[in-house]
């Protein structure tokens, strides 16, 4: 008899349950800037995005092709409230006033932390995939992303490797761009924490072993060849020494795909 009581209580429960899941499944949902795209694209039901950013679809986004048909929305309260999301996940875009103003309307936003290395990526994957009832699918990116560090472990053998953007810059500690090249095994021969101009003189002085580029096929013909890091004495001390040029989509935004950035690393090593 309480073996009946018990299975009658569990089916009851699971009866519960499962519209309550359901609902978290179906929710409305909205990104407002590329980054957070990303997250949403990955994550979140077709049928659920109500909306996504304007440069979803951008050259820089790695999902673009999932944007496709999708509709994009400003980031203001007009338009965010006339897609009438439940779940708004940002970055970057809007405000703390946009982000006051939708939770007065009960609108519940996530904001998304801005990852400089792995473990960043894994918390914020999990906080969409909680927030959109999609563990699974969250786990599942998550597996992937381990899965392309393993195979990038080791591969630069300590090797010191200088990252450089068209426009001269580089990145240091705490980048992601930093946990790539250490993920692949890499010593990162920028020094300085964060994005810095790169040491033009010094770079052409004593030329780097191995050099990293990055966003060179996002550059126009015309006024991008001028950057810094373009300049004919930098292209010179550089020539023969680029292991990896690695495309704006895949740096654009720290998430899981970063590892996708190591593993071509790891490969461009080996």
């Amino acid at each position: 008899m309480r073996a009946a009581l018990l299975a009658g209580l569990v089916a009851g429960l699971a009866a519960v349950a499962e519209p309550a899941a359901a609902r978290m499944a179906a929710e409305r949902v909205m990104s407002l800037d590329s980054c957070a795209d990303q997250y949403v694209l990955a994550l979140a039901a077709r049928e659920t995005i109500v909306g996504v950013s304007p440069r979803a679809n951008a050259p820089d986004s790695f999902l673009r092709a999932r944007a496709a048909g999708l509709p994009k929305r400003r980031t203001t309260l007009e338009a965010v409230l006339g897609a009438r999301p439940d779940l708004v996940v940002r970055q970057w875009g809007g405000d703390a006033r946009l982000t006051a103003a939708l939770a007065r309307r009960g609108v519940r936003t996530i904001s998304l932390g801005d990852a400089t290395n792995f473990e960043g990526v894994r918390t914020n994957v999990r906080r969409v995939a909680r927030a959109l009832n999609r563990g699974p699918e969250g786990e599942a990116l998550l597996a992937r992303m381990d899965a392309d560090l393993a195979k990038a472990a080791g591969a630069g053998r300590g090797q010191a490797a200088f990252y450089l953007t068209p426009g001269g810059y580089t990145a240091g500690p705490d980048t992601m761009i930093d946990a790539m090249l250490r993920a692949a095994g890499f010593t990162n021969a920028a020094t300085q924490p964060y994005f810095s101009p790169a040491p033009l003189e010094s770079l052409v002085l004593k030329p780097p072993k191995a050099v990293v580029l990055g966003f060179f096929d996002l550059t126009r013909a015309g006024a991008d060849r001028w950057g810094p890091g373009r300049h004919a004495a930098l292209r010179k001390a550089t020539r023969g020494r680029v292991v990896a040029s690695l495309p704006g989509a895949m740096l654009g935004c720290s998430a899981w795909f970063a590892a996708d950035g190591a593993r071509a690393l790891a490969e461009a090593a080996r």
